[in-house]
C-alpha cells in the first residue's frame, strides 16, 4: 500500500508540474526503516515488560523451559494397568506473534509444526500440533507419531499453566506445567540441569 501511495504521489507531481517530484523518498526509505526496526524491537522484546504483560491485548509471555508432570490416560490393553505420571520439560520460544513448542521426556523427543499463543474470551490459550519422535531404542513399542494440545495460561504475568494433548494413536492425557526457568533448554539433559540451578524462577 505504501508503494502505490509513492509511486502516486509521483505521478501527480509529474503531472502537476511536469517533472516527477522524487526528494520526499529519502525520508520514505528512512521512515520504513525506523517502522520495521520499532516492529522487529517490540517483537521480540518490549512485548515482554512485566507492566505490558498487565495489559489485556499483549500476548501472554510463556517462554522458557518448564518443568511439567505428564499424565497419560492411556491403559495397556494386556494388563489393564495405566502408566505413573512422570515428569518432562517444555521449552517453548516465543515472540509476540509466533511460539514454537519442544517437549523432552527420557524415551522422545516432540517439535512443534504450528504454535500460536491466541485470546479466547478472557484467557490466553497455547495451541499447538507436534510430531512426537521416540528414541532408537524405544521404537518397538512406541513409533513416530502426530498430535496437538491446548494450554491454559492463568495469571498476569503467567503464573499457572496446565491444559491437555492428545495424538493419533488414540491417546490423551494432561500436562501440568510447575516450575519455570528463563533459559532455552537443547536437549533432556540440559532441561534436568536448569531445574538444579538457583535461577529457577
Amino acid at each position: 500500500m505504501t508503494i502505490i501511495v509513492s509511486l502516486v504521489f509521483v505521478i501527480a507531481t509529474w503531472a502537476i508540474a511536469g517533472t516527477p517530484d522524487t526528494a520526499f523518498l529519502r525520508f520514505f526509505s528512512a521512515a520504513v526503516f525506523i517502522a520495521t526496526a520499532c516492529v522487529n524491537i517490540w517483537d521480540r522484546f518490549v512485548w515482554r515488560f512485566g507492566w505490558l504483560q498487565k495489559l489485556s491485548a499483549v500476548p501472554r509471555d510463556v517462554s522458557g523451559t518448564w518443568e511439567t508432570q505428564l499424565k497419560s490416560q492411556w491403559v495397556d490393553p494386556v494388563t489393564g494397568h495405566g502408566i505413573p505420571e512422570k515428569v518432562v520439560y517444555l521449552v517453548i520460544r516465543q515472540t509476540s506473534t509466533s511460539a514454537s513448542v519442544t517437549l523432552f521426556s527420557d524415551e522422545s523427543r516432540s517439535r512443534s509444526s504450528l504454535a500460536r499463543v491466541v485470546k479466547e474470551g478472557d484467557a490466553w490459550v497455547l495451541h499447538y500440533v507436534y510430531t512426537n519422535e521416540p528414541g532408537q531404542d524405544v521404537r518397538h513399542r512406541s513409533q513416530i507419531h502426530h498430535g496437538s494440545g491446548v494450554l491454559e495460561l492463568a495469571g498476569n504475568p503467567v503464573q499457572r499453566v496446565a491444559g491437555s494433548y492428545w495424538t493419533d494413536r488414540n491417546s490423551k492425557g494432561s500436562l501440568r506445567l510447575t516450575r519455570r526457568s528463563k533459559k532455552l533448554a537443547d536437549d533432556y539433559q540440559g532441561a534436568r540441569e536448569l531445574f538444579d540451578e538457583d535461577s529457577v524462577s
